[in-house]
């Protein structure tokens, strides 16, 4: 599997962007949190799903950041999609989450997170997820290494870990059913851990889960910087299959991603497609 490389190694250019980024995500995540406790503004959107003021506040902020750092690259945001403005999809564009996790920002239990990503021929190469309620942020780039930084600003390099003999997994605490069970008896599990948002990818990503199965909808801009944080660590992302998935295709087919994989340890979803 290798070592994890150093915080911010690697090409300089895209060590830069990240942290940059993750200042961005850092921003619009003090946004979140000045309406966290208070008053949030819920509705519900045309497809059912919640949004609220803190939603809304992070967008615009994460809008006017990449605007600033990166005028040449489009973005595909969730609140600006779900009104209808989804730019025409290039080979580089930014996917942004401005607040994954809407339903536990709601019910205030701390799992949510800021999610932005750079999609490079379809794939996620650069990373940044905030979960500012918690105190964390996690980035990582292809050729930056993956890290976590905690409150008090202190930052470490994280890596995926070569699978055990049995399984600690991770997965959705509202949407993991008979289907995900049925899936994993294949695998010997020592645990199963839920939580929210794309802190899933995270706890993966830092060695401290190894897979995470997700059948179901979610959507590219809910999945995309936790693979790339994942890739950073490691670790990879795969549908059912094995091959991976494509952000460009997704996207230019409405942005719905299907059911997935998230591997600690590439070796491990080897075996297992091998096995199907």
């Amino acid at each position: 599997m290798g070592t994890a490389e150093a915080p911010g190694a690697g090409d300089p250019d895209r060590g830069q962007l990240l942290t940059a980024l993750a200042a961005l995500a850092e921003e619009a995540g003090r946004a979140t949190m000045a309406i966290y406790a208070g008053e949030q503004g819920v509705r519900v959107k045309s497809d059912g799903s919640p949004v609220t003021a803190a939603d809304l506040a992070s967008e615009a902020i994460i809008a006017a950041g990449l605007a600033r750092l990166a005028p040449d690259i489009p973005t595909i945001s969730e609140e600006a999609a779900a009104e209808g403005r989804i730019p025409a999809v290039a080979e580089r564009f930014f996917l942004v989450d401005p607040l994954d996790g809407t339903k536990e920002f709601i019910a205030r239990n701390g799992e949510f997170t800021v999610n932005i990503a750079l999609i490079e021929a379809g794939a996620p190469t650069l990373g940044v997820i905030c979960a500012p309620a918690l105190g964390r942020l996690y980035a990582g780039a292809r050729g930056a290494g993956a890290w976590r930084q905690d409150a008090d600003g202190a930052r470490r390099a994280i890596r995926a870990r070569p699978a055990p003999a049995r399984l600690v997994v991770v997965g959705s605490r509202s949407h993991a059913g008979a289907e995900t069970r049925d899936w994993l008896a294949r695998f010997e599990v020592e645990r199963f851990t839920p939580a929210g948002s794309s802190l899933k990818f995270c706890l993966v990503a830092s060695g401290e889960a190894d897979l995470y199965p997700r059948f179901g909808r979610t959507m590219a801009w809910d999945t995309a910087a936790g693979e790339a944080i994942l890739r950073a660590a490691g670790g990879c992302v795969s549908r059912l299959d094995g091959t991976a998935l494509d952000y460009r295709a997704t996207c230019l087919a409405g942005c719905e991603n299907g059911d997935f994989v998230a591997w600690g340890d590439p070796a491990l979803m080897r075996r297992a497609v091998l096995t199907r």
